[in-house]
């Protein structure tokens, strides 16, 4: 990006450890800055959100929940309420209730994605502090259409996951610390510096994985179907290799990157072994009442008590030393 081609929408990303980051961030930010900025934090879907009153106070820029339609304006800060997935259409947002992507509503990537497919060179996007990996793919889509990426160093974040997982996919304009990103956001957003150029993509991958109002998309269209179960809906899901980036999304829209894929596998496991544990209990509970009523059966359904009581204490004991 030269002088004079400046971004007018910065999106940011952030997980744990997001909420003193972003404090930090927005209080180095002039209030005439001549961009619009979104923010994407993790959030549990019952969570009540008090960010935007945090970061109004922190900083000299109004914030607020994004809202459905809602038009964008430059020097206001617009964060992703619990739940609820913000694209960028045009110069609009949309607020919707999609599948999750990486295992959250509001995703990262979501924001980033449609930012890109959106905006184009103008679009500047950040990524901060986390536990996991959403956002890598987003900061690649941005690139790809000629934004512009920070990443912050992991050395200096929190927590490091995040962004170390971002600087796995893509070399980013700018590693910085915390305390020189607001800064920059601030010279870049002015048009003061000049970044590399890029070679931007006509058609990039991440196009499949939905349009920039989270529309339907023809799946089959999207790579090799796999041989793995989605974990949210047991649909087929396809396998999308985009150059050293491995994604997948199923028919109904729920995507997972190599990571949460991992982790949304771990959890169905655990499910399905508690889900076990009930079924001996209940399946040994109902063998000694029976055998207490029925003489005849009795030694061998007391047996079958006792074998399926020791299976289940055995998974009982596994699950329980596991998260110790």
């Amino acid at each position: 990006m030269k002088p004079g081609e400046a971004p007018n929408v910065v999106v940011f990303g952030a997980s744990a450890g997001g909420v003193s980051a972003l404090q930090e961030l927005v209080s180095a930010l002039p209030e005439d800055l001549d961009a619009a900025i979104l923010i994407v934090l993790h959030v549990l879907a019952e969570a009540e959100s008090f960010l935007p009153h945090i970061l109004a106070r922190a900083g000299r820029l109004p914030a607020a929940h994004a809202r459905d339609g809602e038009l964008l304006e430059t020097g206001r800060i617009y964060v992703a309420p619990p739940d609820r997935h913000v694209l960028v259409h045009n110069s609009a947002l949309r607020v919707v209730r999609g599948p999750k992507e990486n295992r959250h509503r509001p995703a990262i990537d979501v924001l980033f994605r449609s930012s890109a497919m959106s905006g184009g060179e103008r679009v500047l996007g950040v990524l901060l502090t986390g536990a996991d990996d959403d956002g890598a793919a987003g900061l690649k889509s941005i690139q790809e259409r000629g934004g512009t990426t920070i990443v912050q160093d992991p050395l200096d974040a929190e927590h490091p996951e995040m962004p170390a997982s971002a600087l796995r996919v893509i070399e980013p304009d700018f590693r910085l610390p915390l305390r020189q990103i607001g800064p920059m956001i601030s010279s870049l957003v002015a048009g003061q510096v000049e970044t590399k150029e890029k070679v931007v993509m006509p058609e990039p991958a991440d196009k499949a994985f939905g349009g920039d109002e989270g529309q339907e998309v023809d799946v089959t269209s999207l790579g090799t179907p796999s041989s793995f179960s989605c974990p949210d809906c047991n649909g087929t899901l396809w396998e999308l290799q985009d150059g050293n980036l491995l994604r997948y999304r199923c028919r109904v829209g729920h995507a997972y990157s190599v990571g949460s894929m991992v982790e949304a596998q771990a959890e169905a496991v655990e499910r399905a072994l508690w889900e076990a544990v009930r079924v001996l209990e209940e399946s040994a509970s109902m063998s000694r009442r029976i055998g207490i009523k029925n003489e005849t059966l009795r030694t061998q359904l007391f047996q079958k008590a006792e074998e399926r009581q020791h299976h289940a204490r055995t998974l009982r004991d596994l699950l329980v030393n596991k998260s110790q």
